[in-house]
């Protein structure tokens, strides 16, 4: 049909005369060199979701197993594309407790991608922070900004690898309105402005959520001396910053996982969120 309309070769993006996409054929999977359906981008473009929802927001990607409606909740109104020239970050997010470290380990072994933990152990100031030593707060807010910094360093990862993180890195303006007073925030904002354009962005997030009474016993079982006494009112305000922050978040699609419905020790759970993630990530 395009080349009976008059259709000529053109480069990537260019305008034309007509462009023809075949984003669904019922629920079939076709990929040959000359045609892929489902259309390998379809569900990174809102203005495709939109449409399609209008028709049937119930209808089945065949290859991500969600719907149409899933599907461009995730995208929050925003248009993406596949980009190999730069890492491949999965961040795993959400509140103390959740999970997060749980599912890293997992999706990491079976991408056979690298690692990125939070650097709880390391961190000198924490433990006396949450002890109650509010003057040791900004120290310990910008030992933890500057390992981000080290971590996500554009020349220390490379484009196409794989990564996977249990943290965004805009989780630490979140903990520092929480934990620092006024005078310490003006300093750390500073700092932390300076450091948002000198990090990788993921290209997915993995939101983790469940209730703060199910965190806290997570929390407790596992025994870590300086998170004993977090109550759920600490909880209660993380999910609300966390809710915020995926609310109006527009860097990449954002999965997001109840974890009453998804057991990150559930190895038929964890195999099919990885499907889904192949999804997301350039090859």
């Amino acid at each position: 049909i395009e080349t009976s309309l008059g259709k000529v070769p053109a480069e990537k993006w260019a305008p034309r005369n007509i462009d023809l996409d075949i984003l669904l054929f019922g629920d079939q999977i076709i990929d040959t060199p000359d045609l892929t359906v489902p259309h390998s981008q379809m569900h990174l473009r809102s203005f495709v979701l939109k449409g399609l929802c209008q028709l049937n927001a119930k209808l089945i990607h065949p290859v991500i197993k969600e719907s149409m409606s899933t599907l461009a909740a995730r995208l929050n109104d925003c248009d993406f594309a596949f980009n190999p020239d730069i890492p491949q970050l999965i961040s795993v997010a959400g509140i103390i407790g959740v999970g997060k470290t749980t599912l890293t380990n997992k999706l990491a072994d079976l991408f056979d991608g690298k690692l990125l933990f939070e650097d709880y152990d390391k961190n000198p100031f924490m433990a006396d922070v949450y002890a109650g030593k509010k003057e040791l707060a900004l120290d310990s807010q910008l030992y933890f900004l500057n390992s981000r910094l080290r971590q996500l360093d554009p020349d220390v990862l490379k484009p196409k690898q794989l990564v996977v993180t249990d943290y965004v890195f805009e989780k630490e303006l979140i903990y520092a309105k929480l934990l620092l007073d006024e005078n310490q925030l003006v300093s750390y904002e500073k700092a932390y402005q300076q450091s948002c354009s000198k990090v990788v962005v993921p290209v997915l997030v993995i939101y983790l959520m469940d209730s703060s009474q199910s965190c806290l016993e997570k929390i407790h079982n596992r025994k870590r001396p300086y998170e004993q006494k977090i109550q759920p009112q600490l909880l209660e305000k993380l999910k609300a910053d966390y809710n915020r922050l995926f609310g109006d978040w527009k860097t990449c699609p954002v999965i997001r996982l109840s974890m009453s419905e998804f057991d990150c020790n559930n190895s038929q759970d964890v195999d099919n969120l990885a499907n889904q993630i192949k999804s997301y990530i350039a090859k």
